[in-house]
């Protein structure tokens, strides 16, 4: 399989372009990077780091994005336009994004997904079956720490934990979060998933679950120690797109979570 790669000069762009070339399924074709970068027009490895997807669309079956959302958005716009399918590691969305990328997927086939670890998305499964059992006595809260320059919060993943738990709970998350604890804020409510977000260093990422009652509790963790094992998971997902139809698909999708897809 073809596979660009946007976002090639950060850290994330690099480690999926060294599992790429360790895969003797997939070969790199084409690198980009946003406007105005100081790389564009220079080579990384025998590749022209480009700033134009439009010009290089005959090179890739698949564009693995792992940037910004604004940029994200961009290079869905002419895969749109160009049937490629898409893989999506960029978090940080709001929700006009959002519903722009299940448009998207109409017409491509997309695997978007705030963490391509199989690690994490088995930790979501573990999550579905303690929300289904630990419910309603138990106060949920789920804390994340990340390096320093991680720029939203909570993270991709912490939210998506926190979607998981409400969809088994019957709950609208956004209406029983808790994000930000400052002054006298009285006791817990019940029924609420708190938040909690810690920024130091170089931490990849750290993910823990608490599920707490009087007298005991229940902690759910997932330590990333490597940027490796996401690339990994972006790889897959770009060879598993690879006969789909468009969609919106995530890492459940992928690793067999699912039974079934609608238009398969």
């Amino acid at each position: 399989m073809n596979i660009a790669i946007n976002g090639i000069t950060g850290k994330m762009g690099q480690m999926i372009f060294n599992e790429a070339c360790d895969n003797k399924d997939t070969i790199i074709t084409a690198v980009f990077e946003n406007k105005n970068h100081p790389q564009i027009g220079k080579k990384f490895n025998d590749l022209i780091i480009s700033d134009n997807p439009l010009s290089q669309v005959d090179k890739f079956d698949v564009i693995i994005d792992f940037t910004r959302c604004d940029g994200t958005m961009n290079i869905l716009e002419i895969a749109k336009n160009n049937n490629k399918a898409v893989v999506i590691g960029t978090t940080g969305f709001n929700e006009k994004q959002k519903q722009q990328i299940r448009e998207y997927s109409k017409y491509i086939p997309i695997v978007f997904a705030p963490n391509m670890s199989v690690g994490v998305n088995v930790t979501l499964e573990l999550l579905k079956q303690a929300a289904k059992f630990l419910q309603p006595d138990y106060d949920i809260e789920i804390i994340e720490t990340h390096h320093r320059n991680k720029v939203d919060a909570p993270s991709g993943t912490a939210l998506k934990m926190g979607e998981v738990i409400a969809d088994e709970l019957k709950i609208d998350l956004d209406k029983n979060a808790i994000y930000d604890r400052v002054g006298n804020i009285g006791a817990r409510p019940a029924g609420k998933i708190g938040f909690a977000t810690i920024r130091a260093a170089d931490v990849v990422g750290e993910h823990t679950v608490l599920f707490a009652t009087a007298g005991e509790r229940v902690e759910i963790t997932h330590k990333a120690s490597s940027r490796a094992t996401f690339a990994r998971g972006a790889i897959k997902s770009a060879l598993w797109l690879a006969d789909k139809k468009p969609d919106l698909y995530d890492m459940s999708d992928v690793l067999g979570f699912k039974k079934s897809r609608h238009n398969e």
